[in-house]
């Protein structure tokens, strides 16, 4: 057996007061199983079954009845769960009573006229009705509360066709403040319309009365005849006198109501004349009411009549109606050609197109207005464009416009370029930063104005766009509460068909936004035939990185923007390749750019050293870079949705090729400042370390720089290039995403140690080979021979004069740069071993004392540069006592021994600078 259900409850009503014979829908739980569980509904106590219809267990709709109570509670009886309750109740509203002159919204059938009084349908025409003023004076409503006077008079009423008609109700509510003189005249209105119906009664019958008697008499005559002859005989001349007697009556009464009768028909031709244009001034006045409210916007109210007269007399026969609804036709036609115009008109707000949108579906306009507005809407974005794209190519060939580069000196002014404003429709929680600094002082370009205005246009414009598609896909245009399902179905069908096409709208729209960007910034990247539609900018120099990353942001910024209306990301896609392209571009150009800069560094250099040897040209280069690669961050990093700018193998060629390039042309500018002429260097000072010994009177701050001073700069600037600046920039460029860092760093170390090497060797072809041209003629001054010389007495003059020299490019050295002594020094030595040593061995023979001279200046030689040997000057050296005879005796070797400390004592003070520890000895 099954459980019994629960009795039903109602817990809403919609809507929640009205009229009688007002349709509400019912909502609850446990309203039935179905429409025959359904026993009964009550709603203000009147029973409402007989029109309930039962939807669900929780929904059931119905109108409401004529019901006592004005407000009341909405009861649900089933078979299944028995009577029910309810949480809501439903307030009955009287309805206001409508005269026959009153205007109203809503149809108004005149034909029956009910009159309470007599509880009978009236037949009668509207101008004998009784007018809605009695009294005959003028209404004065009062302010007293409906509620008041119904409790004042119970179960009577003001209306004075009602059966309980209440005259105090009534002179209550109309006449609270009428003088007593006005009701004393309103009382004689009410006699003389009483005295008006008598007197017309009274008068048809008088004007009768003759005729009434003579047919009275006849027939009285016929009667009496008839019964005292009793024969046949009298019953033909009998017949025959009453028809002369009615003849002679109907002649008399022709006679005498011909007149009366003649304005009797004129009058009711006139009455029902009046009558028809007082029943149909709907209709007749229709034309004219179009045309007004046509004229004030009010094409709701024009499409509520229209519809009206529709389904009155669009379907008649009446020639004067036909005519009249003709006319109606006529003016409707020209409202749909205006709509149309109005809809197709450019600009427009979504708001206003929708609208017409809708006006049209209304009057059944032919076609489909929405796509046609889709389609001029279409047209006139495309429009737009070209139009701004003509209107800067113009301004921009019609001036002359300069716009300079990074300029922090000038005067500040504003920057003529302003934010993009996002709209208000779009929330993307997105926002856009212009990426430049504001102490950039420059002058935009053309391009970059018209590429922000570009795409503010589009993105102001492409969402109302998308929008009025989607409110055409799902229906929306032709009703927002989805009443109007026909439409709908119609609307989504005509969507369905035209995807494709509106796709292809979208896609134009995009490909016209993107060339004529890329004609602005890259025509080379247009074909051929699209330089004309979309280029035409005259390019006299290239943007600068600064204005492509600005451009770049306003581009991204207008992709977040379109993103956001949910655009499909195929149809999108064309943009982020345009980004790409900008992206790849703007680095090609920042490194052209910064190459550039590179280059004009050596007229920045002041040869002024620090403690270390450097000037500031190699931090200046790498600041430089720094710099560059900086400027370039945003447009390295990859937005969502976005490739890596590297993807593609030509690109990573490209740009390392030009990082080398940079690398190379700082190189180059180093040999160029080291080799050029003393008459092309700018004459600088150079600043002396305080903390080293100045011994040799090295450069002080008012002396010039000389070849081999600006070559010792140079060699220590390659120093600490290969060992710091150049390592520190691949970190950086390893830091922002660079591919081929390796190869990068790998061709500038070469390149650089090439550089180094040939400044190196100039630098000691400069100091060593006047050293080494001085031996041989110092050897053999004043006719010395290795065969006939005396014992010697010392180190002869000219290895001391050579020793001198070499003692002189040491300070030099040291006073440039401490870290290049040991590789100077020990390059000057193996030239001067490698040139004793050739000296030694091309003496054919030696006396004792020769031999014992040349081992005496060999060893002195050797012992002094002892910490600057290198396996070359050692094997140099060997090879030059080598080429000496042997010495025999003890004596020679002791006074050998003592002559070299003879030597060491005397130059004590000279040699000091090679007396440093052997721990600094580099190796080259």
């Amino acid at each position: 057996m099954s459980r019994a259900r629960q009795p039903p409850l109602v817990t809403g009503i919609s809507p929640n007061e009205g009229i009688s014979w007002t349709k509400v829908t019912i909502r609850g739980e446990n309203l039935g199983t179905g429409p025959t569980d359904l026993i009964g509904l009550t709603i203000c106590g009147h029973n409402c079954l007989l029109t309930a219809e039962w939807m669900s267990a929780s929904k059931i709709v119905c109108r409401v009845g004529q019901a006592k109570n004005d407000k009341g509670d909405i009861i649900v009886t089933t078979k299944s769960g028995g009577k029910g309750t309810s949480t809501v109740s439903f307030k009955l509203l009287k309805p206001e009573k409508i005269g026959i002159l009153d205007q109203s919204a809503v149809w108004v059938d005149e034909m029956n006229y009910y009159d309470m009084r007599t509880d009978r349908n009236k037949g009668i025409p509207p101008l004998s009705l009784r007018p809605a003023n009695p009294l005959g004076i003028e209404i004065d409503k009062g302010r007293f509360p409906q509620k008041d006077l119904e409790a004042l008079f119970p179960g009577m009423s003001a209306d004075f066709t009602s059966e309980n008609f209440s005259a105090a109700w009534y002179l209550i509510e109309n006449h609270s403040t009428t003088s007593f003189d006005q009701l004393k005249t309103a009382v004689v209105n009410l006699k003389k319309q009483a005295n008006k119906k008598n007197e017309g009664s009274l008068a048809y019958v008088k004007g009768g009365l003759s005729t009434f008697f003579e047919a009275q008499d006849a027939l009285s005559a016929i009667h009496q005849k008839l019964e005292a002859d009793g024969t046949e005989k009298v019953e033909g001349s009998m017949t025959q006198k009453l028809e002369n007697v009615l003849n002679r009556a109907s002649n008399t009464a022709d006679t005498l109501f011909q007149e009366v009768l003649g304005r009797k028909d004129k009058a009711d031709s006139t009455r029902n004349a009046l009558n028809v244009l007082q029943r149909f001034k709907f209709l007749f006045n229709l034309p004219l009411n179009i045309e007004r409210n046509i004229q004030k916007g009010d094409y709701d109210v024009v499409i509520n009549d229209y519809e009206k007269a529709k389904s009155l007399f669009g379907k008649t026969e009446v020639q004067v109606f036909k005519k009249y609804y003709a006319e109606v036709e006529t003016r409707i036609e020209a409202l749909r050609e205006l709509l149309l115009d109005k809809l197709l008109e450019t600009p427009s707000t979504l708001h206003d197109q929708k609208r017409y949108i809708r006006y049209l579906s209304d009057l059944h306009a032919p076609g489909d207005p929405a796509w046609q507005c889709i389609g001029a809407q279409h047209q006139w974005i495309l429009q737009l464009m070209h139009n701004c794209k003509e209107s800067y190519v113009k301004e921009q060939k019609g001036k002359d416009i300069f716009f300079p580069m990074l300029d922090l000196d000038s005067d500040v002014r504003p920057s003529p370029i302003g934010h993009l404003s996002q709209t208000a429709s779009l929330k993307r929680g997105s926002s856009f930063q212009s990426g430049r600094d504001d102490a950039w002082r420059y002058k935009a370009p053309q391009q970059v104005i018209f590429v922000e205005k570009l795409t503010k246009l589009v993105v102001s414009q492409l969402p109302n766009f998308w929008k009025l598609w989607i409110s055409y896909v799902n229906g929306s245009l032709f009703s927002e509460t989805a009443e109007k399902s026909g439409q709908m179905e119609r609307s989504k069908k005509n969507a369905r068909q035209r995807q494709n096409d509106f796709k292809k709208m979208i896609q134009e729209v995009m490909h016209s936004l993107v060339k004529l960007i890329r004609g602005a910034l890259l025509p080379f990247t247009l074909r051929e035939g699209e330089s004309r539609q979309y280029g035409g900018w005259e390019m006299k120099s290239e943007l600068s990185g600064q204005w492509l990353t600005h451009v770049i942001q306003t581009v991204r910024l207008s992709s977040e923007s379109l993103t956001a209306l949910e655009i499909p990301n195929d149809m999108l896609q064309i943009i982020q390749d345009l980004i790409l392209d900008l992206r790849v571009r703007c680095i090609i150009v920042t490194l052209q750019h910064t190459a550039e800069d590179i280059k004009r560094l050596a007229e920045k250099e002041d040869w002024i050293v620090d403690n270390e040897g450097l000037t500031s040209l190699p931090s200046q280069f790498e600041q430089c870079i720094i710099h560059s690669l900086q400027s370039l961050k945003t447009v390295l990093d990859c937005k969502p949705g976005e490739a890596s700018v590297f993807q593609q193998q030509k690109t990573q060629e490209d740009v390392c090729q030009l990082s080398i390039g940079i690398m190379q042309v700082f190189i180059d500018c180093l040999e160029q400042l080291s080799t050029k002429p003393d008459g092309d260097i700018d004459t600088a000072h150079l600043s002396v370390d305080v903390s080293s010994p100045d011994l040799f009177g090295s450069i002080h701050e008012d002396s010039s720089l000389s070849s081999e001073q600006r070559l010792l700069i140079a060699l220590s600037n390659c120093r600490y290039l290969e060992r710091h600046t150049f390592l520190n920039i691949a970190e950086h460029f390893e830091k922002h995403g660079f591919q081929g860092v390796e190869k990068i760093t790998q061709a500038s170390m070469e390149s650089l140690k090439d550089l180094d090497q040939r400044l190196f060797e100039m630098y000691i072809e400069f100091k060593a080979d006047p050293i080494v041209g001085s031996l041989e003629p110092g050897i053999y001054a004043g006719y010395f021979d290795w065969k006939d010389c005396l014992v010697p007495a010392g180190v002869r003059n000219y290895l001391k004069e050579a020793l001198v020299n070499i003692i002189a490019v040491h300070a030099e050295v040291f006073t440039i740069s401490k870290d290049l002594v040991p590789r100077v020094m020990s390059r000057v030595v193996e030239a001067v071993s490698e040139e004793l040593s050739r000296l030694m061995q091309c003496v054919s023979s030696f006396s004792k004392n020769g031999a014992l001279q040349a081992r005496l200046e060999i060893c002195a030689l050797r012992d002094t540069v002892a910490i600057y040997l290198t396996p070359e000057s050692n094997s140099s050296f060997k090879q030059a006592l080598e080429a000496l005879p042997q010495l025999s005796s003890g004596t020679d070797k002791k006074l050998l021994e003592e002559l070299l400390n003879k030597f060491k004592s005397s130059m004590h003070l000279q040699l000091t600078c090679f007396q440093a520890s052997s721990s600094a000895m580099m190796k080259t």
